[in-house]
């Protein structure tokens, strides 16, 4: 099975979660864009959805899911979002694309997190993939030493600002051995509005779709 079909198995099993009258959060990325292909089949059965960027809300409306503000909605049931790097403990590493604030909100305010990826991106321990941290731009410099103090080679993404209008600096090489405490950590340095740390709320099902299905992880 091709990656991209082994994506869209996973987005399609997350359709499974979904109850009528539900109001869905939906993260961002690849895989993403195939659930919310899947979600718009079910868009008379749900009540609206929140998107974590404004990429996804754009995808969102073309597809006619009605996009709903979080500090409007009552709560948020279900949020369905991929992964960068997934454990069989369902702790994350998120923000490849950059959205990891908004995604870490709308996941903490939801009573589910579904995370929807391919099988490759399951490993025995974080921190293959560069950790990405949403920093306000004056703490650049800051916040980078605070990572390399971590043991980090931090790296700027260039050209590119977040939704929020800050920065995504990348950890690399940080080993990552109780996922929980170094997000506490890296959070608690001035100027990171986020890591893409998704340990402390990590996800409560994780859907793997693979050349034999979908894995189900709880």
């Amino acid at each position: 099975m091709h990656r991209d079909q082994q994506k869209q198995a996973a987005a399609r099993a997350a359709l499974d979660y979904i109850e009528s009258g539900d109001i869905v959060g939906v993260g961002s990325g690849s895989t993403v864009h195939f659930f919310i292909d899947e979600l718009a089949k079910l868009k008379g059965k749900i009540d609206g959805g929140v998107a974590s960027s404004i990429a996804t809300a754009d995808r969102m409306r073309a597809r006619g899911i009605t996009v709903l503000d979080l500090n409007q909605v009552g709560k948020v049931p279900i949020y369905v979002d991929g992964a960068d790097e997934a454990t069989h403990h369902l702790h994350l590493i998120k923000g490849g694309g950059g959205a990891l604030t908004r995604e870490k909100i709308i996941a903490q305010a939801s009573e589910k997190f579904v995370c929807i990826a391919d099988h490759s991106k399951l490993v025995p321990t974080l921190g293959e993939f560069p950790l990405p941290i949403e920093v306000i731009p004056m703490a650049q410099s800051l916040v980078g030493r605070a990572l390399a103090g971590l043991g980090a080679l931090p790296q700027l993404r260039a050209d590119f600002t977040t939704d929020n209008g800050n920065i995504i600096l990348h950890a690399r090489n940080l080993a990552i051995s109780n996922p929980i405490q170094m997000e506490q950590r890296i959070n608690q340095f001035p100027g990171v509005v986020t890591v893409g740390l998704f340990a402390l709320r990590g996800a409560d099902v994780l859907l793997l779709g693979g050349e034999n299905g979908v894995e189900v992880i709880r």
